[in-house]
């Protein structure tokens, strides 16, 4: 195997005499959270395991690295990032389990500061000599008993495992409406990753998509514009709407005389530009030169799963806990998807999947694929009553979490790490984060309300000098703040 220049001499000593070298395609917040798990392991320390996370870009960070909109070579900016960016989650419930983020942080820290978070988690955590910068994994195929991966700066190198956290936030997915490529190739449509502040782009502008990023967006260009409409699934006003804020049903078509035409019958004229925070696909291109995915929609099932590994865009299928591929052509603990779920809190939830990956490599038996395809059956059949009845709409619903769900995966993620002795914290999930992520909206708005007042300051001092107890006190404070304000 070649040696990587770049690592320092007493790693080397684990790539030419480990029993495990482990790849990690990526050092954002689920490469870190791999790279930190892996690194405190027993086989780590050891010399047993070896670990080394390829990144393209020049820091860790991932989306949350800021960029402007200047395309890269699969035609897409390298980060959606927009500059007004804060988080939609407080920040207490969304850091990793094992860092906070520092005393005083406002409670929905912006874009710059959550960067700053993830710097800190790599430096504190001795994570940087682990990572190779500017590099990235053009391919990665399994041959014979390992994996060959090709990186950009022409090196190939044989690894035990792969670890994918490359991120699902990079590929625009652009709907397919009428009309739509017209406006596009006229200039008057883009998708919301080359968005970063509201430019003037005419009196009356179109947002489509009614998540995080199309409610921050169609906010901003109210600041700009004389009318903002905003299509979302289920139109309806919320607290601290701008005036000239509009909403509209699900958009079905765009004409040619700049009229959109929405799901529940009205219609819009004169629309001047249209935004689209419409989502994106997940994109695995190192892994297509060998077929070692599938670049297609699952076909149906039961009685059997496919026997091989598909990206439907929508999501990686099959995969036992949610990670490992349920596939023939390479082994199933060989390799591991971290990160693809959402409506969750994505940076502790991706640290309990890292404990359940070292979980896995170091022990294979400890997948089961009869438990496991049976529990893809359960879950298949629960989106099939739900409503979904064609391959495509189970797949847009397969990685979507609701209610409990996210909470009961991240307790069995880390109760499926404590076997075979691994020393794995047994962590559960608090009360608290469960009950005040169902409140995050109205502590949303109940923190914007302070921040505007100018009392955030007042209200964040020595808040988390006393550990994560201050931040738990300080959000339900806000939240019957808010309650008593609405009296």
């Amino acid at each position: 195997m070649e040696i990587l220049p770049s690592v320092p001499p007493d790693l080397l000593r684990y790539n030419l005499q480990c029993e495990k070298r482990i790849c990690i395609i990526g050092a954002g917040a689920g490469g870190l959270a791999a790279l930190k798990v892996i690194s405190e392991s027993a086989y780590f320390k050891s010399g047993k395991w070896s670990v080394i996370a390829y990144e393209t870009r020049e820091k860790v960070g991932g989306i949350w690295l800021p960029s402007p909109p200047v395309v890269d070579d699969y035609n897409a900016p390298v980060t959606a990032l927009y500059d007004s960016l804060t988080t939609n989650v407080p920040h207490p419930i969304m850091a990793y389990t094992s860092y906070s983020f520092p005393p005083e942080t406002p409670l929905f820290p912006s874009a710059y500061v959550v960067q700053t978070y993830l710097e800190s988690y790599a430096a504190y955590f001795n994570l940087m000599p682990l990572i190779k910068f500017d590099t990235a994994v053009l391919d990665a195929r399994w041959e014979s008993t390992q994996w060959i991966v090709t990186l950009s700066d022409g090196g190939h190198f044989a690894y035990d495992h792969l670890i994918v956290t490359n991120g699902h936030y990079h590929l625009p997915r652009i709907p397919e409406l009428p009309g739509l490529a017209d406006w596009m190739k006229r200039g008057r449509a883009s998708h919301s990753a080359w968005y970063r502040k509201p430019d003037f782009l005419g009196d009356k502008i179109l947002v489509v998509g009614g998540g995080p990023s199309g409610e921050g967006i169609a906010a901003e260009m109210c600041t700009v514009s004389s009318v903002v409409i905003h299509a979302v699934t289920v139109p309806g006003t919320k607290k601290n709407d701008p005036q000239n804020l509009i909403r509209r049903g699900r958009l079905i078509e765009l004409k040619a005389n700049r009229q959109a035409l929405f799901d529940d019958g009205t219609t819009e004229d004169n629309i001047d530009y249209c935004i689209l925070a419409t989502g994106f696909r997940m994109h695995f291109p190192f892994l297509e030169g060998a077929s070692m995915i599938i670049n297609n929609i699952p076909p149906d099932f039961p009685p059997l799963l496919p026997g091989k590994l598909f990206n439907s865009t929508y999501q990686v299928f099959p995969l036992a806990k949610r990670l490992f591929p349920l596939q023939s052509p390479y082994p199933i603990s060989s390799i591991a998807f971290m990160g693809l779920l959402i409506k969750v809190v994505p940076f502790p939830l991706m640290e309990a999947q890292a404990y359940a990956i070292v979980r896995a490599f170091s022990d294979p038996s400890s997948l089961d694929p009869i438990a496991e395809t049976v529990d893809i059956i359960t879950h298949s059949d629960k989106i099939k009553r739900a409503g979904a009845s064609t391959p495509l709409a189970v797949a847009k619903a397969w990685i979507r979490f609701d209610g409990q769900d996210q909470w009961d995966y991240r307790n069995a993620m880390y109760q499926f790490a404590q076997g075979m002795g691994s020393g794995t914290p047994l962590i559960k999930v608090t009360e608290w984060e469960k009950e005040l992520y169902g409140l995050k909206v109205d502590l949303r708005s109940g923190w914007e309300d302070l921040e505007k007042s100018g009392d955030s300051i007042a209200w964040l001092r020595d808040v988390g000098k006393n550990g994560v107890q201050d931040w738990v006190e300080l959000m339900y404070r806000v939240h019957n703040d808010g309650k008593q304000s609405m009296r």
